[in-house]
C-alpha cells in the first residue's frame, strides 16, 4: 500500500520540528493540517510553551471543544493547576440540561454543534475562562465557545491556540506559538 505523496509545511514548536501535510479543504485552498492527537512530544512541548504565556492570565478554568485540542487542554490544565471543560460535539443523555451552539469549522466544512454538559456548568458560571484550541483559523469554533460561555455569565479573559491560521480574526489577540499560512491548490 503506497501512501500519497503530499507537500508539507515545516513548523517548530518549542524546539520540536514537524512537517504538516497540506490538504485541500475547499476548491483552490489548502491548509497545513496540525493534528497533535497521538503526538505526545508535541502535546507536551506546546502545553509547556503555552503555559508559560498563560501564567500571567488570571483565569479560573480552561475551555476547549472536542476533539483535537483535548490532550493539549488537559496538559495545560495540569501545568496551570486549573479545571478544564470540554465542549462536546454530540449530545449524550447523561449530559442533562446541556447548553448548545452551532459552528462551522474550516476542517469539516459542515455545521457542528457544541454542547456544554450540565455537570460542567459550575466550573464556568460567572468564572474567568481561557478558550483553548489547537488552531484558530476562521474563528468560528472560538465564537461558538464564546457564545456558550457568555450564556452562563463567564468572562473570557483570553484565547489561546498552538497556531493561528490564515487571516484568523483578532489573531493579534490570540496567545499562540505561531502562525500557519494558507496555501493555494496550485502550490
Amino acid at each position: 500500500m503506497n501512501a500519497t505523496k503530499r507537500d508539507h509545511h515545516e513548523v517548530e514548536i518549542d524546539g520540536l520540528r514537524r512537517a504538516l501535510p497540506l490538504f485541500e479543504v475547499a476548491p483552490g485552498l489548502r491548509i497545513a493540517v496540525f493534528n497533535l492527537l497521538g503526538d505526545t512530544e508535541v502535546v507536551g512541548a506546546a502545553a509547556t510553551a503555552l503555559a508559560q504565556k498563560l501564567r500571567s492570565v488570571d483565569a479560573d478554568a480552561l475551555v476547549t471543544a472536542e476533539t483535537k485540542s483535548v490532550p493539549l487542554v488537559y496538559e495545560l490544565a495540569r501545568l496551570l493547576e486549573k479545571p478544564w471543560v470540554v465542549l462536546r460535539k454530540s449530545y449524550k443523555p447523561y449530559m442533562g440540561d446541556a447548553l448548545r451552539d452551532e459552528t462551522l469549522s474550516i476542517t469539516t466544512g459542515t455545521p457542528q454543534t457544541l454542547y456544554l454538559d450540565e455537570k460542567d456548568r459550575p466550573l464556568v458560571v460567572d468564572r474567568r475562562v481561557v478558550l483553548v484550541d489547537d488552531v484558530i483559523s476562521t474563528g468560528s469554533t472560538v465564537e461558538a465557545m464564546r457564545r456558550l460561555m457568555e450564556a452562563v455569565g463567564a468572562t473570557i479573559v483570553g484565547e489561546s491556540a498552538v497556531f493561528t491560521e490564515g487571516d484568523a480574526p483578532r489573531q493579534d489577540e490570540v496567545i499562540s506559538l505561531g502562525h500557519l499560512p494558507l496555501f493555494s491548490a496550485a502550490g
